[in-house]
């Protein structure tokens, strides 16, 4: 594919970038093909000449532009079929009659021009093998035997004019070399539209990219790095209260449990404190009053004769 010559679309220079695809290499420029074309129109001017150049169709035609170029780059018809006489050369329209007749297998051609309004492109055969060198394309697209009819065909179907090229081809390199070697392609190349539309998104994507990049770079990844600090300083909080009020949970458990022994044995101690006041004979009302069940409660009829009684009673407690 490299060896191949391929000139790819500058402004609307499609007939220079058509002839030089056809021959495979820089044969024409603008300046050559301007030359052409101004010589036919001199040779238009004079045959209009001949019916007086005083006659209104003269005058009407020296103040219409020309129709074999214009200032984009356009050439005519006239100005490619000129330029290839000059190689020996010949176009002929591949869909007239006289065509037709010959019912020639387009794969037997050697290379077709195709014009659609102001677009040209070559279809040229190098070595065994079909390439399309349309100019709009990133590169050679290859075309086999047996889609090239098919390819043409729909060609016209889309408006295009396609002609014959007649003649011998000037050697080139590709054609050498593609006559011992067949060339495979594993992807089709695209529009130069398609792949500058591809790369201009690609550049957008990438500069939102950076953006973002510089973006987290600078305050907003300051502002990130500090809302995730405070949520997890939220968080740790919430698990310190959290095992602050479970074990202030299993501290009230355990001192529920242990609440009822302790007052048991603070009634008992107060119980024997009354006894002791009675032996004496200084009864003294209680004032802590017992919801405890009677088995926790010191019998009210025991009879303390003396202090080492109470207090045989209270160790044995």
């Amino acid at each position: 594919m490299e060896s191949i010559f391929h000139e790819k679309q500058e402004g609307s220079l499609c007939a220079q970038h058509c002839l030089n695809n056809l021959l495979q290499g820089e044969y024409f420029s603008p300046v050559e093909l301007s030359s052409i074309a101004h010589q036919l129109d001199e040779e238009e001017r004079m045959r209009m000449a001949e019916g007086g150049v005083t006659s209104e169709d003269y005058r009407t035609f020296l103040q219409q532009p020309s129709g074999n170029m214009d200032d984009s780059g356009f050439f005519s018809i006239q100005v490619i079929s000129n330029a290839l006489k000059v190689w020996g050369l010949e176009l002929i329209l591949f869909n007239s009659p006289e065509y037709q007749r010959l019912r020639i297998d387009p794969i037997n051609e050697r290379s077709f021009i195709c014009n659609y309004k102001e677009h040209w492109f070559t279809v040229r055969k190098l070595g065994k093998q079909w390439f399309n060198l349309n100019s709009l394309l990133t590169g050679p697209e290859l075309i086999s035997d047996t889609y090239l009819a098919l390819f043409l065909a729909q060609l016209q179907q889309e408006g295009y004019s396609i002609f014959v090229v007649k003649g011998d081809l000037p050697d080139c390199e590709a054609d050498q070399l593609l006559q011992m070697i067949r060339v495979q392609q594993m992807h089709r190349p695209k529009l130069i539209g398609e792949e500058l539309a591809q790369l201009k998104e690609q550049r957008v994507q990438k500069t939102d990219l950076e953006r973002v990049v510089e973006a987290n770079d600078g305050s907003g990844m300051l502002d990130e790095d500090e809302e995730d600090l405070q949520r997890a300083l939220a968080l740790s909080r919430q698990e310190i209260d959290l095992e602050d009020e479970e074990a202030d949970l299993r501290r009230a458990i355990q001192l529920s449990m242990q609440v009822p022994e302790i007052y048991v044995k603070i009634l008992h101690r107060r119980q024997v404190h009354i006894l002791l006041q009675k032996s004496y004979g200084r009864e003294e009302k209680p004032t802590l009053k017992s919801s405890s069940s009677s088995s926790s409660k010191i019998p009210q009829d025991i009879h303390v004769k003396s202090r080492t009684q109470v207090q045989e009673h209270l160790t044995v407690i």
